[in-house]
């Protein structure tokens, strides 16, 4: 004989109504409209990093339990973040820039979209940076500085490749001075890179130098920079 759970039958399309319910409202919930922008900035000009490399973070006040909103720095040194209107912590990570670590908090009172430039020390910065081509190269000319000398410098780097986005996780190819063969900073430095065949044949490629310090997980960018090779 076929039996039927009449009891069974009403919870389970209670619940079900109860889902629907929970996700039509998770549906309905308004999105953040409010928007924080800023740069990561060295005397007011913008410090470049790896792509998705280096993070802030964003605390909001006002709520018993506090959750992160990472927000991740764009390889010009841009960040910007959605954010419903309020009072927020900026905090920028310790040891997670090529810079000298800096903790405290900047207090963000956000209504609407506001522009925010995140000041930051670096350990070296570039200076008149010049690149060119030769046959089948690529070369980058450039001055070192350094800003703050409780660190002491590893190595400079020249990246190739085919989209603006350069770094060493996305490049063709890279060549690399170490620091022993940099006796003097007040000298230019001079990087050339081969270029592969097929990599030669292009009519054009973005190259950009980076800095590594001793110690320093992160490397510090110029911006990327269009050679002709045509």
């Amino acid at each position: 004989m076929k039996t039927t759970n009449h009891f069974f039958k009403p919870m389970l399309l209670g619940l079900l109504s109860l889902v629907a319910l929970s996700s039509c409202e998770k549906d309905n919930r308004a999105e953040p409209k409010s928007e924080l922008k800023g740069r990561i900035v060295y005397e007011g000009a913008p410090v470049g990093v790896r792509s998705n490399g280096v993070q802030l973070e964003i605390w909001q006040r006002g709520y018993q339990l506090f959750t992160k909103i990472p927000v991740y720095v764009n390889q010009d040194g841009t960040f910007s973040a959605s954010l419903f209107d309020g009072n927020y912590k900026l905090v920028r990570l310790r040891g997670n820039g090529p810079w000298v670590d800096n903790t405290d908090t900047i207090d963000v009172e956000l209504r609407g979209t506001k522009e925010l430039d995140v000041p930051v020390k670096p350990y070296f910065v570039f200076q008149n940076d010049v690149y060119s081509k030769g046959e089948g190269k690529v070369s980058a000319t450039f001055n070192l500085k350094q800003v703050d000398n409780s660190r002491t410098l590893e190595r400079v780097n020249l990246y190739v490749g085919t989209t603006t986005i350069v770094d060493p996780n996305n490049n063709a190819v890279n060549v690399q001075e170490i620091a022993a063969n940099i006796t003097d900073l007040s000298k230019p430095i001079t990087l050339t890179a081969t270029l592969s065949p097929t990599l030669a044949k292009r009519e054009y490629v973005y190259a950009r130098i980076g800095v590594k310090t001793s110690g320093v997980g992160e490397m510090l960018f110029g911006a990327p920079q269009k050679v002709m090779l045509r």
